[in-house]
């Protein structure tokens, strides 16, 4: 099949190369021609373990190439994605949808023959049907259908989702539509991944209710975590107690900072919106998103509660900086809130993180970024363990206490084992959790 990709950002280039590599002829194309001619010369403008090795090799294979020139690549095409960004609308919070719109109205320009035109973006519940009418609107002589097919894709284990997904969503009733749908997503067919078709409109809203239930259950677990210091209970155990009930299940129970990234912020905000303009609002979710906001600088006063309740003057070394491991993004990470606030508080931050400090620094004023977790923790009244990255799951704990001023540790990831910490002399504090 001959796909187009427009948008090469991390949906667009990950969906691309995967799709390349099950034998598609793909063409990823973005207006951003910095990005592209990087990506022609291999590098690749974000961070997502193996995908600089996928797609040097489907590039040498000829299935997947550059371009900024949609109309070229949209003549002929089976299949052309959306794959742009949806950014919360300054104001009001709403998905701000002027590039998938714009981008259909550059498909409808260019398209020939019979085309599916397959909105990858996270949209809200009716957008194919605007998207539809755009096209219509600019070439009513254009033979295309219009379908969702949401991504469910976890950064950091991007190319795993993709290739061996729990479900792909197809919205569409259009007979040829689902025929090549079908014929893109054939190669998925030897792990029996379960294509399933619905209408457009419940594929859209199938998206944002993943993610917001998600998002929910991390904000559970949090208030969980918060409820055990005040009754001495371990969050832990209780996650692993609910989470072996199946109907539960024990994935997002891990207490912590609360969630960011680019998704769940975004999507649970634009589900509020999209609900109240319905006049059908959604309370968990509004309460999800409240809760969620205050967290991040909630552990910033946990911090500061563990060094006696002052850190004038004090530095304090942040370790993980990207909103989760295993990635470079660094959008609504809970480090940005918890560091502005140790700020205001009056301590220095020396922060150190694997792979987002270069995506932190235009973030961040008056951070010292640091080569390793030790240079952080040089001269550090504490270590703030942020991100669970795995190289800060076997620090040399009586190397680290050497490096700093004070021997206290803030673990706001549940790491380690309290008594552990404790016994290398630290005062540590977690979530959810005794301190030993």
């Amino acid at each position: 099949m001959r796909i187009v990709m427009i948008g090469a950002g991390y949906v667009g280039l990950v969906s691309g190369v995967c799709f390349a590599d099950f034998g598609h002829d793909v063409t990823c194309v973005d207006t951003d021609a910095g990005k592209i001619a990087a990506l022609e010369a291999g590098r690749i403008p974000i961070y997502e373990p193996g995908l600089e090795d996928l797609v040097a090799s489907n590039v040498r294979g000829g299935r997947l190439t550059f371009s900024t020139d949609v109309a070229s690549a949209v003549a002929g095409a089976d299949a052309v994605f959306i794959a742009v960004g949806t950014p919360s609308r300054r104001g009001d919070g709403h998905a701000d949808l002027s590039y998938v719109y714009a981008a259909a109205r550059d498909i409808a320009k260019a398209v020939t023959g019979f085309t599916v035109v397959v909105t990858k973006s996270t949209v809200p519940v009716g957008t194919g049907d605007e998207v539809e009418r755009i096209i219509r609107a600019a070439n009513p002589d254009a033979d295309v259908a219009v379908a969702s097919n949401p991504e469910f894709l976890r950064e950091g284990a991007a190319i795993s989702d993709f290739k061996r997904p729990d479900r792909v969503v197809i919205g569409t009733v259009d007979e040829r539509a689902r025929a090549v749908m079908s014929e893109i997503y054939r190669p998925l067919s030897l792990n029996a991944s379960p294509l399933m078709f619905t209408e457009r409109r419940t594929a859209e809203l199938i998206k944002y209710a993943a993610n917001a239930f998600l998002a929910m259950k991390i904000t559970f677990i949090n208030e969980i975590a918060d409820l055990c210091e005040k009754v001495g209970a371990n969050v832990q155990e209780v996650a692993r107690g609910i989470g072996s009930d199946n109907r539960i299940g024990s994935k997002f129970l891990n207490a912590g900072p609360g969630y960011g990234g680019s998704c769940f912020p975004k999507d649970t905000v634009a589900l509020v919106k999209t609900a109240q303009d319905h006049d059908s609002p959604v309370r968990l979710i509004e309460t999800t998103v409240a809760v969620n906001d205050t967290r991040k600088r909630a552990m910033a006063r946990k911090i500061v509660a563990a060094m006696g309740g002052d850190v004038r003057g004090k530095t304090i070394a942040v370790l993980g900086l990207t909103f989760k491991p295993n990635t470079d993004d660094m959008r609504e990470a809970p480090s940005l809130s918890i560091i502005t606030a140790l700020q205001d508080a009056g301590a220095t931050v020396r922060a150190y993180d694997p792979e987002g400090m270069e995506q932190a620094k235009p973030l961040l004023e008056g951070v010292v970024f640091c080569p390793d977790a030790y240079a952080a923790a040089e001269g550090a009244s504490a270590v703030a363990l942020v991100t669970e990255w795995d190289q800060f799951r076997a620090l040399d704990l009586p190397r680290l206490k050497a490096a700093m001023r004070e021997a206290v540790m803030v673990d706001l990831r549940n790491v380690y084992p309290p008594a552990e910490v404790v016994r290398h002399g630290f005062a540590y504090a977690s979530v959810g959790r005794n301190a030993g």
